[in-house]
């Protein structure tokens, strides 16, 4: 990435439905070199959409929760399947309220973002979590406020710093 890449980033993350010829006028370069840029940046992995960001808060689920799940080792044996994290993540993503699911390191194996439409609802999805029994134990955190949203274009920033 270098700084016209850093600025086009910007550019669209501030104004994500301008079209290429805008941007180009804004940055003072060719529609082709925007448009040019762009699929580089689509190709190589640095943006990965164009879908709308959506509040999961909006759209009635305003609890949000991680689970830490520890998972049955012995997943091949238990249950004539391989690979117990790969099991446990195409159930987690069949639940819409699963945000995101991350292997880890250290207590817990599986870390998951939840939404619930209220602390009691919130038991309705831990229990549909549950229901996958290479999941052996999990423990919630309930979310109360947020701090720092996901985000990635300070990190975007630094490197075109770097």
């Amino acid at each position: 990435m270098d700084v016209l890449d850093g600025r086009l980033i910007d550019l669209f993350a501030q104004d994500p439905r301008m079209g290429v010829l805008e941007a180009s006028r804004r940055l003072g370069v060719a529609r082709g070199t925007v448009q040019a840029r762009l699929d580089k940046l689509v190709a190589s992995g640095v943006i990965t959409g164009w879908g709308p960001e959506l509040s999961a808060e909006a759209l009635g689920y305003p609890v949000t929760a991680f689970l830490t799940l520890e998972i049955r080792q012995d997943t091949e044996e238990f249950r004539g399947q391989r690979g117990g994290h790969d099991t446990v993540g195409r159930h987690l993503a069949a639940i819409p309220e699963v945000l995101e699911a991350h292997t880890i390191t250290g207590a817990g194996d599986m870390w998951a973002r939840v939404v619930a439409r209220s602390n009691t609802d919130l038991q309705r999805v831990i229990d549909l979590v549950l229901k996958e029994p290479a999941i052996v134990r999990s423990s919630t955190v309930i979310a109360l406020a947020t701090q720092v949203p996901y985000r990635v274009i300070p990190l975007a920033r630094e490197a075109v710093r770097a």
